[in-house]
């Protein structure tokens, strides 16, 4: 299967190696950027095929968000599959922040983490027909707890309970809701915590050895996409090596 795709956070990390995937698999692609335009731009003109776009919006900002939507879809003629990629990560740990920087960063993380991906669906399912797909990008964070980022792994938790409420909700309209959930992946995002003693622990985790590469997300998240897929809607899928397990 082929067909348009938008990816949110679709200019670095996890998000590039998705928005490659799909372009090497014969789909259009609609780069999601905010503060990246370089970098959205050489995703943009590295990816294989025709038709591609990069949206720019403020995942913040409602209005934003309705633009990029619409424009995403009219460039590709219409959207079949939603990423729902971007996120931000906060260090405020309780004991050790004020009042004001905790109040921020729970109100950044979800609002770009939670409540945005709530809106950017809102806009796509309209786009969207039967065979349509909807895959959020959570993480190991929302099981295990997130002890120095106590917003992500709220955030992380809500996105899995958001997606498995839009599969209940979509599947009469033949559209699959799904959510992978990886631990470190090998990014930018993740380079200062993955450097030294503390990436040594972190690689640990996993009998593997190491961790993520964003390519082996973007891997599960092509699958996903595919339809051979609807059947895992309303799944979460643990993309963590092992590193945490659940029941």
């Amino acid at each position: 299967m082929t067909g348009r795709v938008l990816v949110t956070g679709g200019s670095r990390g996890i998000g590039a190696a998705i928005a490659r995937r799909f372009a090497a698999d014969g789909w259009r692609v609609a780069v999601h950027f905010h503060a990246s335009p370089d970098a959205a731009a050489e995703v943009l003109a590295a990816l294989p095929g025709s038709g591609h776009v990069a949206v720019r919006a403020d995942l913040r900002d409602p209005e934003s968000i309705t633009r990029m939507v619409a424009e995403a879809a009219d460039a590709l003629g219409g959207i079949d599959v939603l990423v729902n990629n971007a996120g931000v990560f906060f260090d405020h740990p309780i004991d050790e922040v004020d009042f004001d920087t905790w109040l921020e960063a729970w109100r950044q993380t979800l609002d770009i983490n939670l409540l945005a991906p709530a809106l950017v669906s809102w806009h796509a399912v309209r786009h969207m027909g039967p065979g349509g797909r909807i895959i959020n990008v959570g993480s190991r964070g929302a099981f295990r707890g997130e002890p120095h980022s106590p917003a992500y792994g709220a955030s992380k938790a809500g996105i899995a309970a958001f997606g498995q409420s839009l599969a209940k909700y979509l599947g009469a309209r033949g559209i699959a809701v799904t959510t992978v959930a990886p631990g470190f992946v090998e990014t930018d995002m993740a380079t200062q915590a993955l450097a030294g003693e503390g990436g040594a622990v972190r690689r640990a985790e996993s009998p593997f050895g190491r961790v993520a590469e964003p390519d082996e997300i973007a891997a599960a998240v092509a699958f996903l996409a595919s339809p051979q897929a609807e059947w895992a809607s309303g799944g979460i899928l643990d993309l963590n090596g092992a590193s945490y397990l659940r029941m």
